[in-house]
């Protein structure tokens, strides 16, 4: 545990935002718990010093003790809603890739490695979930912060609190565990096709299939060429395939920045992301050009993250 000094552990912005991300698991002790009264506890304090007055004035002994005793309640309170919390441990989890302005998760490991059962645990991010955590035993939360914009999107502090157990007090505890996840840039409408060009050797677009010998059929992949597609087998409602040839040549796209249509970066990103999905669907090879990086022609899921990442992070 590293110490802090008393400038740090008095620093405003602890008790709100906590202290400094970490990778690390965060144990909950008296060092990040903090407490205070509800409006419920606050209506609750003002109730008792008012039946104290009440018990001075007229020197009734019923009322002093009354009065003691809803105190002793008040203030075994506060230990109460400390241990709610205390104990426990925080891990970080793994957390997907998005697309722009889609919620992205983020998964957190609450481990409470005590015989004691804790109740009414909120987690908070930008909406709240309620758990019940059960003595010696483990939870896996996800919490959800909405996106703007591609690139890296940090979590920021999530919020652990708990009323327990009468609702005088709120214990909670902020913590930072360095949660973020890649943001891809927002995919733009399916209304543009594949880019084309006549040849590999061109350096960028789709390969034109050639008209050979009837090979069989396929199932349909964008960019195929409508007077190809099987339509006899679309009108049995049997789905649809398209034609394959026995001459054609290898599909290979290259996908360019420059040669992308746009009124500014956003747009061509978010057009390039569009395609790169196309590409992925249809199962074909194809690159990504950008200015200053290139991904090489491939295939499948690999080839899909490389290219989302750099125009993530363009």
């Amino acid at each position: 545990m590293s110490s802090i000094t008393l400038n740090e552990r008095w620093r405003r912005s602890r008790f709100i935002a906590g202290e400094k991300a970490t990778d690390e698991p965060v144990a909950l002790n008296h060092r990040r718990i903090f407490i205070l009264p509800t409006k419920r506890g606050l209506g609750f304090l003002v109730l008792n010093l008012l039946l104290l007055l009440v018990a001075f004035i007229y020197n009734n002994n019923l009322a002093y003790l009354l009065t003691f005793l809803l105190s002793s309640v008040f203030f075994i309170a506060i230990l109460h809603s400390f241990n709610s919390l205390s104990g426990l441990t925080l891990y970080k989890g793994h957390s997907k890739s998005v697309f722009a302005e889609e919620a992205a998760g983020f998964e957190i490991h609450i481990n409470n490695p005590t015989p004691i059962e804790r109740y009414n645990l909120q987690l908070t991010l930008q909406k709240t979930e309620n758990l019940t955590l059960a003595a010696d035993s483990r939870r896996l939360i996800t919490l959800y912060s909405m996106t703007q914009k591609r690139g890296w999107h940090e979590a920021g502090t999530v919020t652990i609190s708990s009323t327990y157990p009468l609702g005088l007090f709120r214990a909670w505890s902020p913590v930072q565990l360095n949660l973020k996840v890649l943001v891809y840039p927002k995919s733009a409408n399916a209304d543009a096709p594949l880019p084309e060009s006549s040849s590999v050797q061109s350096g960028q677009g789709y390969n034109k299939k050639g008209m050979d010998d009837f090979y069989g059929i396929h199932e349909y992949q964008a960019g195929d060429p409508i007077k190809q597609i099987h339509w006899k087998a679309f009108a049995k409602g049997q789905g649809l395939f398209s034609k394959q040839y026995g001459g054609e040549e290898p599909t290979e796209i290259w996908l360019d920045y420059d040669a992308t249509a746009g009124h500014h970066v956003e747009e061509r990103l978010s057009q390039l992301c569009r395609w790169v999905l196309d590409a992925d669907k249809a199962g074909i090879d194809y690159g990504l050009s950008l200015p200053g990086h290139k991904v090489t022609p491939g295939h499948g899921p690999t080839q899909a993250q490389k290219c989302l990442e750099a125009l993530a992070l363009f």
